[in-house]
């Protein structure tokens, strides 16, 4: 089948019945589509895909995985609504010279709970009843994303797969448990470099007579876990400088001869490959 949606669920009760199901991307299925697109088209298409020797098949998940999967795709859209939630409280009181010289979310906040609370008398009278609105809508945010994080942090504490990635600098609760959903033991990638492309966290190629041409990464995949390793990165490499491990130390040269993002990216692509070593092969992690 096609690894549409629905199709993870169809596999689990096609092996139920004792068949073998395997998922096929719609990209590479698309290729052998022959005339208009139409079901019986799609079906020869499928079966042609499914012969070829080297085809790359989706691995069915299981129920505990998409349930997981359903929190951090919950969570990050609420994420969403509260930034763009604060971004708007930022511009409305903007529009009445009401403004404060820090940045992000927390400074927003306080300047709305401030304006609420009465600080700034000159605004008409409507702004006081939707200020107060868009204060309880942020508060109401704030709860759902921490009954979230709680539900992340149980999962955290019942799955040892997820407790060994933790140990991994720049891999954090979100981190972990968004891999483990995922790709779950990680053996259907056969070497640690094929997990890092699976992410898009290795250069895109345009090689040609022998001659190697590498530009920038390829962003394939999960942009959500790619995000989070490069995030959980940049964060290691802010401290890194005062610090004299072995890994602090590679960083350190890595950031003399090149900038600070490519040395982020290249940190996310060895931190892909040590989670791969760990989950494929069931093994905790020794810092160097």
């Amino acid at each position: 089948m096609e690894a549409c949606g629905s199709a993870h669920y169809w596999a689990r009760e096609l092996r139920k019945l004792g068949h073998e199901a395997r998922l096929i991307a719609p990209q590479f299925v698309k290729p052998y589509v022959k005339g208009d697109k139409h079901d019986a088209h799609d079906a020869e298409a499928i079966c042609e895909a499914a012969s070829r020797p080297g085809m790359r098949y989706v691995p069915v998940k299981c129920a505990e995985q998409q349930a997981a999967q359903a929190v951090h795709r919950i969570r990050s859209r609420l994420v969403r609504a509260r930034t763009a939630l604060s971004n708007e409280v930022r511009g409305l009181l903007g529009e009445f010279g009401i403004v404060s010289s820090r940045h992000g979310r927390a400074a927003s906040s306080e300047l709305l709970n401030l304006v609420v609370a009465g600080e700034h008398d000159q605004l008409p009278a409507p702004m006081g009843t939707l200020l107060t609105d868009l204060k309880e809508e942020l508060q109401a945010l704030d709860q759902r994303i921490t009954r979230l994080n709680q539900l992340i942090l149980n999962n955290v504490r019942s799955d040892v797969r997820i407790q060994r990635l933790l140990a991994v600098e720049g891999v954090g609760p979100i981190s972990a448990t968004a891999l483990v959903a995922a790709v779950g033991d990680a053996r259907q990638f056969r070497t640690a470099r094929q997990f890092a492309a699976w992410l898009g966290l290795v250069p895109r190629q345009h090689s040609s007579g022998g001659q190697q041409r590498l530009g920038k990464i390829s962003k394939r995949g999960d942009t959500y876990l790619r995000t989070l390793l490069i995030h959980g990165a940049r964060a290691v490499i802010r401290t890194c400088a005062t610090k004299t491990d072995a890994r602090s130390r590679w960083l350190q040269g890595l950031l003399q001869r090149l900038n600070q993002n490519t040395a982020t990216v290249a940190l996310a692509n060895k931190n892909a490959r040590i989670l791969w070593a760990l989950l494929s092969r069931e093994t905790s992690y020794l810092p160097g």
